[in-house]
């Protein structure tokens, strides 16, 4: 019989908020529930995708460039998230779920404090503002997924709400942009984090199943052609089911 105590706890993911100087986290969100999807868009950065308007191209692009690329490929995930504080009557939510939605939001708001020094250099007459730097903000999805991202969607459907109105019940659509080694400075430790993200991808690949020619129907080689025989390949992998 099996007792609830065998069961594994599940790994949430979430959002750390980390200060980029000393690597500190200042805040750590926990999502209530894990997605039950996730949408993910990779777009490779190539060097000559200038002739490729997505419909087959002009061949107007530059031939020697059609296998480089200018940094690492542009990833964004999509995900809907639930909060809900009648799932948690343990504990007390008597601003219902107000706190988690604004916890949120902060990330893509500069603070009070912050505004407030921007508002000060303006009456003081300075001609040049620098914008206003956020936190480094990583996500989370597992061990081997850790990576630092940009929130680019924050859109909230509260669906629920107590007596003084307060929200108790919502669901979130959040849109985010990781963050390469293309988008940071050099040396700043979400290039670092990203690198040591990129890293796992890379071992992940290695671990993958080898293929063969022979289960493309490609027994002979490929490019066999022309007298100069098979092409064969460093690595190989299986995709999917076999």
């Amino acid at each position: 019989m099996t007792r609830y105590a065998d069961i594994p706890k599940p790994i949430r993911s979430g959002i750390v908020v980390v200060n980029p100087d000393t690597g500190t986290p200042q805040r750590i969100i926990v999502l209530q529930f894990n997605p039950d999807t996730l949408e993910r868009s990779v777009a490779p950065q190539s060097a000559g995708d200038s002739g490729d308007s997505g419909s087959g191209g002009t061949g107007s692009g530059d031939r020697n460039e059609a296998l480089r690329l200018k940094g690492p490929a542009q990833e964004t995930w999509k995900f809907t998230a639930e909060i809900d504080a009648t799932d948690q009557f343990e504990v007390a939510a008597p601003d219902g779920i107000h706190p988690q939605l604004a916890t949120l939001e902060m990330l893509v708001q500069p603070t009070t404090a912050q505004l407030r020094a921007a508002m000060k250099l303006s009456q003081k007459g300075a001609i040049e503002i620098s914008p206003i730097e956020m936190p480094l903000t990583l996500f989370t999805w597992g061990s081997k997924r850790v990576m630092p991202v940009r929130l680019t969607e924050l859109s909230v459907n509260e669906s629920a709400f107590d007596v003084n109105l307060n929200p108790i019940r919502a669901s979130l659509s959040i849109g985010m942009k990781i963050l390469t080694v293309s988008d940071l400075p050099a040396g700043h430790r979400g290039a670092d984090l990203y690198m040591a993200h990129l890293a796992q991808k890379e071992r992940l690949a290695a671990a993958a199943r080898g293929g063969s020619l022979g289960s493309l129907g490609l027994g002979g080689g490929i490019g066999g052609g022309g007298g100069r025989g098979g092409l064969g390949f460093g690595t190989n992998a299986v995709i999917g089911r076999g």
